[in-house]
């Protein structure tokens, strides 16, 4: 049976109660955004409550306050049968969470929401092909209701929930409201549009044949110099700390022992770590922890937009020069609007790395002359430039002083 309509509680509620009438009317507004009371969840009205009501609504009237505004509002579900999430509006964590923000702040308040939303059961977690973002898209956000109202129907059923389990389910079978798709491909090719958007026209050109090619994933590829590198040091227990054979063998070393963690230092020798012999165990495991610190360097987002430019730019093998690479990587970040203006001595020193990695990975070629990818390096640009268009969306602070977007 559908809720009654808003509209009709309300007049109900102004012909029995009109004290707290007009503060009903305002919380349910709030609660719905003008959408059916049938289209509300237990995740809205534990947001509303627990972090929109005491950070954007404000009290009426001088004699009125966030509790009465939440118990006007069960009052009004209880009209309308929702007893489930009337008595939310009333209960003591709600009050609890309340009086934590009005008496400690808006940090302590959030704190004690988050922790209270966590335990009802009802928020999606985090998934192997998704971790949710803090700032959603229209997407994102319906498959992040819609796992949650799949979540609630289970705890309602009194079914033995595994939220990842279920979440994962919801988020990747073909639906038939979605015109057979599913809501993990939505999410995906929101985010993959929003990433090739970016900023600037130079970036937007450059990423915009990327958009349709990074929506499948990218096959794991060997990495020989790496697997040779830590089976060397798992078989003989230790490898000697002695000057490297070449450049190449020096910075993998490196890469090894400080970018990924897969060897450590003791006294002379390397040895390997736990984290390394999981790597050496799973090719997979190897290619995702390879790909993803492709652009995962840097102090400020300026240095892994010029690192992800460069991929871009050699994905396709394309033979460049060093002195071209940076020149190409400056004029496409240079018109997004980073300051002060960058220039060729600005990315010279990321793209260099990265180059480096590449190189030292057998993923490259490079010398003074020339740079260029072969086929796995062309296949790893791609992995590595997948994952940073999927990542999940964070509040980030602008990081170094004087060079912002």
């Amino acid at each position: 049976m559908s809720a009654p309509d808003v509209t009709a509680l309300l007049a109900e509620l102004e012909r029995s109660e009109p004290e707290i009438a007009e503060e009903a009317r305002t919380a349910v507004e709030w609660l719905t955004g003008g959408e059916p009371l049938e289209s509300v969840t237990q995740l809205d009205v534990c947001e509303f409550l627990w972090y929109t009501l005491p950070l954007k609504v404000g009290p009426l009237r001088a004699d009125s306050d966030h509790e009465r505004l939440a118990r006007s509002l069960g009052r009004l579900l209880q009209l309308g049968g929702l007893e489930r999430y009337a008595a939310l509006c009333v209960s003591p964590t709600t009050a609890q969470i309340l009086r934590t923000y009005a008496r400690e702040g808006e940090d302590a308040g959030t704190s004690a929401y988050q922790k209270a939303l966590e335990s009802t059961g009802v928020l999606p977690p985090d998934v192997p092909e998704l971790q949710w973002s803090m700032i959603m898209g229209p997407e994102e956000l319906g498959a992040h209701l819609a796992c949650s109202a799949a979540l609630e129907l289970a705890i309602l059923a009194g079914e033995q929930v595994d939220r990842v389990a279920l979440t994962r389910r919801w988020l990747t079978e073909a639906r038939a409201d979605l015109g057979g798709d599913s809501w993990l491909n939505r999410v995906h090719g929101e985010r993959l549009n929003r990433w090739v958007l970016g900023r600037g026209p130079a970036r937007r050109e450059l990423a915009q044949p990327f958009e349709v090619r990074l929506h499948a994933p990218v096959s794991p590829q060997p990495l020989p110099a790496l697997h040779k590198l830590l089976s060397l040091a798992a078989r003989e227990g230790t490898l000697p700390l002695r000057l490297a054979p070449s450049p190449a063998a020096l910075r993998l070393r490196e890469l090894a022992e400080r970018e990924l963690g897969a060897i450590r230092r003791d006294g002379a020798r390397l040895v390997i770590t736990d984290h390394g012999r999981r790597l050496l165990a799973s090719p997979e495991v190897m290619w995702t922890a390879v790909t993803r610190l492709l652009l995962a360097k840097g102090d400020h987002e300026f240095e892994v937009s010029a690192r992800e430019a460069a991929l871009m730019l050699l994905a396709d093998g394309t033979l460049m020069s060093p002195a071209k690479l940076h020149e190409r990587v400056a004029e496409v970040v240079g018109g997004e609007g980073w300051h002060p203006a960058t220039g060729v001595e600005n990315v010279a020193g990321p793209v260099s790395d990265l180059v480096a990695q590449l190189t030292a990975l057998g993923l490259a070629y490079s010398d003074e002359l020339v740079v260029r990818m072969d086929r796995p390096g062309q296949l790893a640009a791609l992995a590595a430039l997948r994952a940073h268009a999927l990542r999940p969306r964070k509040y980030v602070s602008s990081g170094r002083p004087g060079l912002t977007p």
